[in-house]
């Protein structure tokens, strides 16, 4: 019995370890941040930075607005949130509460498939079907635009949407749904007015996660989204997103320029809305577990 104590004793003490050691990690990367990009705001303000229309970085003088990439990015996470929400809830909704046993399985195994599909292969996958699909339906003169980002993030969002509110979905206390049949409700009517709404927090969770994985994507955006940093007028229009800035410039930015600390001045701005939107969705996780 002592041993087992001593156990759980080490056992708890190294969760309590990693769990610290976790935010420890995150402050680091943030106080990394902070000290590389705090260095732009010697030569132009935080509005300025945040409020400039023009990101020209190796221009003379430099002209440091993220305006253009701030807007790109909330147009495509925008337009991957109203793709991927409703088919991602659909498809929660017909894991947990209509599919056959043996249908389930399948169609949770593929989604964790899909979940698995690195983003470089969804974009060139986007590229070469996706892009061309778009052009030729809209009459464009090019298919990378917003519109061809969203697709395939939301495509990319939908794997944690469906897990975590299909998840959410089956916790409802099976009471909840047998009372509602006792009292006459049809299925539809138990899924609508009892299921859902009793797993609301967890489906918004669900949501919010979904949008965290679309705002931190690199990759396919990069690829598939024209990378033009001006102040888009339509989801039809080239777009740059924060990521892809980093991920196309920081090669080629000389250590220590104003080029150099504004991109990590990118970064922070980029931690701090993950950080705003993880946090949001834990909140909404721990309400639903109360």
């Amino acid at each position: 019995m002592n041993i087992r104590k001593v156990k759980e004793f080490f056992i708890e003490k190294l969760i309590f370890i990693c769990g610290l050691a976790s935010i420890f990690f995150v402050v680091l990367i943030f106080l990394f941040l902070l000290r590389e990009g705090a260095a732009v705001f010697n030569s132009v303000s935080p509005a300025g930075f945040l409020s400039g229309r023009s990101w020209y970085p190796i221009s003379e003088p430099p002209q440091l607005g993220i305006l253009p990439l701030i807007l790109g990015s909330l147009m495509v996470t925008v337009g991957a949130a109203v793709i991927s929400i409703p088919v991602g809830v659909a498809c929660a909704v017909y894991i947990a509460e209509i599919a056959p046993p043996s249908v389930k399985e399948a169609l949770k195994s593929g989604i964790e498939l899909l979940a698995a599909i690195p983003s470089v292969v969804i974009g060139f996958i986007g590229m070469v079907t996706l892009v061309p699909w778009v052009k030729s339906v809209f009459r464009l003169p090019t298919g990378l635009t917003a519109l061809s980002g969203s697709i395939m993030l939301a495509f990319m969002a939908m794997p944690t949407i469906v897990s975590v509110a299909e998840d959410a979905l089956y916790s409802v206390p099976k009471s909840y749904k047998e009372g509602a049949l006792a009292l006459g409700a049809t299925h539809w009517q138990v899924i609508h007015r009892v299921i859902l709404p009793a797993a609301a927090s967890g489906i918004l969770a669900a949501v919010m996660l979904g949008i965290g994985r679309v705002i931190g994507e690199t990759m396919a955006v990069m690829m598939i989204t024209g990378n033009s940093a001006v102040i888009p007028n339509s989801i039809l229009q080239p777009v740059r997103t924060l990521t892809a800035t980093i991920a196309a410039e920081m090669g080629e930015a000389v250590v220590g320029s104003e080029h150099y600390f504004a991109l990590f001045a990118v970064g922070i701005v980029l931690f701090v809305i993950s950080f705003a939107v993880n946090v949001t969705a834990d909140l909404f996780l721990h309400k639903r577990t109360s």
